[in-house]
């Protein structure tokens, strides 16, 4: 069994910063798909980022630019850097992980992931 489980949201004003980080426990695989999602009240859940065992990743157009994903694995941590957010990036955050590689961005979110964190709320205001 793996767990997830979100930190690092909270409130922060248009042009700031935060960093999500997903801590990752039970059982590991040699090949991986760990990835953030967000959903903002009112709209379906989007694919932020993702990234795979071999370093590879993939962004939505909305965030490439701006955020950031990466992961310690040393420290089973997957981080999200998000740099001069914006009130449309209100959402929760929430990390997913699956065995193998990801799959295309534009599949992202239609991936039936086995993992999920509880989820983080990120807010932005003007």
């Amino acid at each position: 069994q793996v767990q997830l489980v979100e930190s690092g949201g909270g409130s922060v004003q248009v042009g700031g910063s935060l960093r999500l980080s997903c801590t990752v426990s039970g059982n590991t695989y040699s090949d991986y798909c760990l990835a953030w999602f967000r959903q903002g009240e009112g709209k379906e859940r989007e694919g932020v980022a993702a990234i795979s065992s071999d370093g590879s990743t993939s962004y939505a157009d909305s965030v490439k630019g701006r955020f950031t994903i990466s992961e310690d694995v040393a420290k089973n941590t997957l981080y999200l850097q998000m740099n001069n957010l914006k009130p449309e990036d209100t959402a929760m955050y929430s990390c997913a992980a699956d065995l193998g590689y990801c799959p295309p961005h534009r599949l992202l979110v239609h991936h039936p992931f086995d993992h999920w964190g509880q989820g983080t709320q990120v807010t932005v205001s003007s």
